[in-house]
């Protein structure tokens, strides 16, 4: 399938990707994902909000990394700063500055390396993990196209991040007792 056969097809909520011309498409998450992804997305957003950052965007948007790959990705959830904010239009056209990936035992659509290796090559500045078993949040910073460092969160410890600086909260104070 070609970028412009998937940018043809209906509208739809169910998770989808378009990978080197393959059109992959999951099952709806669980409602703890789509918890977890509210939660982190309200907390950014607040954050966000009064910093007059940028813009938070909560799944399924179309994220085109790659229009000649064909490469669309849906991240849970993603940031985009105020100075970039010409790359979000009726769908994302261009790497955000941050993603957030709520991740389960089993990946709904491809490998985490794998899209980890497409958000830092296409220019994804920060990566959230957020492992739900673990009640764990992993921060990747990438640089040049790889990951460059990784720093882990457990839930009582404030997050830091380099693309939203001074958010500080807990994943404790964000989630609850998710």
């Amino acid at each position: 399938m070609t970028l412009a056969e998937y940018l043809a097809t209906p509208e739809t909520v169910l998770p989808r990707e378009l990978v080197d011309g393959t059109l992959r498409v999951a099952e709806a998450p669980f409602v703890s994902h789509q918890r977890i992804v509210f939660a982190i997305a309200r907390a950014l957003h607040e954050h966000a909000g009064i910093n007059g950052a940028g813009e938070i965007v909560i799944a399924p948007i179309d994220v085109i990394l790659d229009p000649e790959r064909d490469l669309v990705v849906q991240p849970d959830l993603l940031f985009v700063s105020r100075d970039r904010s010409h790359i979000v239009r009726d769908r994302v056209y261009g790497a955000p500055d941050l993603v957030v990936e709520v991740l389960s035992p089993n990946p709904r659509i491809g490998t985490l390396s794998e899209r980890v290796g497409w958000f830092a090559e296409y220019g994804v500045r920060e990566i959230w993990l957020y492992h739900q078993h673990a009640r764990r949040l992993d921060v990747l910073a990438c640089e040049g196209g790889h990951v460059a460092s990784t720093e882990r969160y457990d839930r009582d410890q404030p997050v830091r991040s380099t693309v939203l600086p001074h958010f500080g909260r807990t994943m404790e104070s964000v989630l609850g007792s998710w």
